[in-house]
């Protein structure tokens, strides 16, 4: 990183400890496992600074290690109080620093003083390499296609058409509308084909194939042809572990998967060590991409552009502006129901609005008419800190531009004069993916001695023997189960309830869920109540869809009595409240 943007996010570091230290002071102990994840993460990009002799280096670096040491310590104090233990911070940590700097002070001391029978008994339930837990695959000899490439090539178009092909067949989606919109195209072509995912399912009568989002891959089941989409998404700490685990466990003889080019030499060590067949096509841009030399202004804006920001923010910012001015503009962004999403794709693709505003949510199975992408940064907040877009992240979102028959050249502009970044990254070879994450699996409920909690914990800090799989963060898991610490609920219920899509790190939707847990395992009520939205904010009206799409999914998780006309048409209206207000920005 060069000197001057390596200050910059130092700075940032450094500015925010104050904050986080001050949030982290009024937590309750239960609740501080995020804050400890966080601070790790911190001290982990400072080290990255190591060296370049930054002023403040040391100091911000012994801040943070004492904010951590902080935090640890009162989560130390938590968990002897409810156990009647009497560990010591110290102890712990002395022969086992950098496990703590990974993974967790609670981690640690699950590890490390958890009976030997423990340790034996995940020995033998898991085991050494990750593709013999999916024995049934294992006796398939299968062939898998790799449609590998640059963005806007046909990979995933060429691969459904073999997928038509097939007597029975699945689809499997990075994202709901993906899924919805290749299980419209094949219903529309003439094969018949199922809607499953977290959100919804549609069962059409006679249909063989499935479309669905990857999570929802039912692994016991057996296909003809499956196709994976966006595989590149196996490295993501978070919902990687699902292509991993469709990679591994599907039971299948013809298999294609569809992604970027930097994924092909870990998919070639997994399928050869499953000792499966496989056959590579590449796939390049018969478009050619152009960067403007001169730095993008407002007043330059065409028809058929493309702005990509990072954050929801600014997206709503720039299309006022430009509603201000006279340009109707298509607004999309992550949190925006997939509804209102294809309404906003549709008033570009009749050209009722001239440009589209966008967040990266555009750089992921997005074809539409653009003729240029527009960076208007080329920074973004990755949940951890501010940093520059990689040379993978770049291609995916600039080679949205052109599209053969409407445009034949795509072109690629910058504000702030960064041109030549984007040069540099649209001809870099992107960072090979060395690693497939892996997540625990049902048999984690096999090994006894342990609440579920800690089971989770010590399975995050066991090396993999493979060198080619990390394990997932399951921070996110922790925070749950934390939430669901005094319900005293059944494992296999507990498990359930983490396998529940939702947003963790939303108060609103954590308060709706537990609310979920009180109705059903509390009060011993049969159905759980629909959320309510009395507020018509766009804010208010996002959470509010995301609620019902937790109505939705927890009634499904426990086979509950619910009123699925009313989840649809309730979706519905909320998407058309949040178009209307979008259409008025």
């Amino acid at each position: 990183m060069k000197k001057g943007a390596a200050e910059r996010n130092f700075r940032k570091i450094k500015n925010q400890f104050t904050q986080i230290k001050e949030i982290a002071k009024h937590t309750k102990p239960g609740a501080l496992w995020e804050h400890e994840a966080a601070v790790r993460k911190k001290l982990k990009a400072i080290r990255e600074f190591e060296g370049q002799y930054l002023r403040d280096y040391d100091e911000v670096h012994e801040n943070y290690m004492e904010l951590l040491e902080d935090i640890s310590k009162r989560l130390i104090d938590d968990y002897n109080k409810k156990n009647g233990t009497s560990f010591n911070f110290n102890h712990i940590v002395r022969e086992n620093f950098e496990g703590y700097l990974k993974s967790g002070i609670m981690s640690v001391l699950i590890t490390s003083y958890i009976p030997s029978i423990v340790s034996e008994e995940f020995d033998r339930v898991f085991p050494s390499n990750p593709k013999d837990e999916y024995k049934e695959a294992r006796l398939i000899k299968r062939k898998f296609y790799l449609h590998l490439g640059e963005t806007n090539t046909g990979k995933t178009y060429n691969a459904m058409e073999r997928l038509k092909e097939a007597s029975k067949g699945i689809y499997l989606s990075p994202l709901r509308i993906l899924a919805l919109e290749n299980f419209e195209r094949l219903n529309r072509e003439g094969t018949k084909c199922n809607l499953v995912t977290g959100e919804e399912e549609t069962i059409i009568e006679g249909a063989n194939h499935t479309a669905c989002t990857i999570e929802k891959l039912d692994v016991y089941e057996s296909y003809d042809i499956a196709v994976i989409d966006e595989v590149q998404m196996i490295d993501d700490d978070q919902r990687g572990a699902a292509w991993t685990r469709a990679v591994l466990g599907l039971k299948c003889r013809e298999i294609h998967i569809c992604g970027a080019l930097n994924a092909k030499e870990l998919l070639l060590e997994i399928i050869e060590d499953c000792g499966d067949d496989y056959e590579i096509r590449e796939y390049k841009r018969d478009i050619p991409l152009i960067v403007e030399e001169r730095s993008f202004s407002y007043e330059n804006v065409q028809e058929g552009d493309a702005l990509v920001l990072f954050s929801k923010k600014r997206v709503l910012e720039l299309a006022k502006y430009f509603l201000s001015i006279g340009i109707k503009a298509s607004l999309i962004y992550g949190d925006l129901p997939p509804e209102v999403r294809r309404k906003q794709y549709d008033k570009f693709l009749s050209k009722e609005n001239k440009v589209l505003i966008s967040t990266d949510a555009i750089g992921m199975g997005v074809n539409l008419p653009i003729r240029r992408i527009i960076f208007m940064d080329v920074r973004k907040f990755d949940g951890n800190e501010i940093r520059y877009l990689t040379s993978q992240e770049v291609k995916q979102i600039a080679g949205r531009a052109g599209r053969k028959g409407i445009y034949n050249e795509g072109y690629v502009a910058a504000k702030d004069r960064v041109q030549d970044y984007l040069s540099e990254n649209l001809i870099t070879i992107d960072r090979p993916i060395d690693q497939g994450v892996l997540g625990p699996s049902d048999e984690i409920l096999k090994i006894t001695g342990l609440s579920l909690r800690e089971k989770l914990a010590l399975w995050s800090t066991r090396e993999e023997k493979v060198h080619y799989y990390r394990k997932m963060d399951i921070t996110e898991y922790l925070i749950v189960l934390d939430s669901l610490k005094g319900y005293m609920l059944e494992e296999k219920i507990q498990w359930r309830l983490l396998r529940i899509p939702f947003d963790v790190s939303n108060s609103s939707i954590m308060d709706t869920f537990l609310s979920f847990v009180d109705e059903i395992f509390i009060a011993k009520r049969d159905i759980i109540s629909k959320p309510q939205c009395f507020i018509k904010e766009l804010y208010d009206l996002e959470v509010y869809y995301q609620k019902i799409n937790l109505y939705y999914s927890f009634s499904r998780a426990f086979n509950l009595e619910f009123d699925k006309d009313w989840v649809y048409d309730e979706r519905l209206k909320v998407s058309e409240d949040i178009n209307e207000i979008l259409v008025g920005i």
